[in-house]
């Protein structure tokens, strides 16, 4: 299974607002805590509110938080958002170009294998709430990430 980076910031900045849950977060706040391109966040964040995953308030106190409670809200909800469905591995892909398609696909012993491991990881991901990852990294954890390889 992949997950696109873009994904990958979704699920971070869901997690930063389960976390300042109810609170408002500014698009800054996020942006600088998770380390994501302001622009890019911004187009993540319309995905999210247009999903209903989250809410944004105008004005000099606005910002952003989410549409309902954390414990609502699942990873797996937070990835179709952004990628509109869990890409696959070639065997398993059944809308694949033919040149992208494993020439062993029905005969492999291990087609098998990959689609339990999905399968396992879909539902992994669709019993997780933001509540729970919440519960594992509190938001102090979370404002205190460095960049990867900066070593700050």
């Amino acid at each position: 299974m992949r997950i696109s980076a873009k994904a990958e910031y979704a699920a971070r900045a869901v997690l930063y607002l389960s976390a300042c849950y109810p609170r408002l977060a500014t698009i800054s706040e996020i942006a600088d805590c998770h380390h994501i391109p302001l622009k890019y966040l911004e187009q993540i964040l319309l995905m999210l509110k247009k999903a209903g995953i989250v809410e944004s308030r105008r004005g000099v106190y606005g910002g952003y938080t989410l549409g309902r409670p954390p414990q609502q809200i699942s990873v797996a909800e937070v990835i179709r958002a952004i990628d509109r469905r869990f890409s696959r591995s070639g065997c398993l892909e059944p809308a694949l170009p033919a040149s992208y398609v494993c020439p062993q696909r029905d005969a492999c012993g291990l087609r098998q294998l990959w689609l339990r491991v999905q399968q396992t990881v879909e539902h992994l991901l669709e019993e997780t709430t933001f509540a729970e990852l919440c519960a594992q990294h509190p938001l102090e954890d979370l404002q205190h990430q460095t960049p990867a390889g900066t070593g700050k």
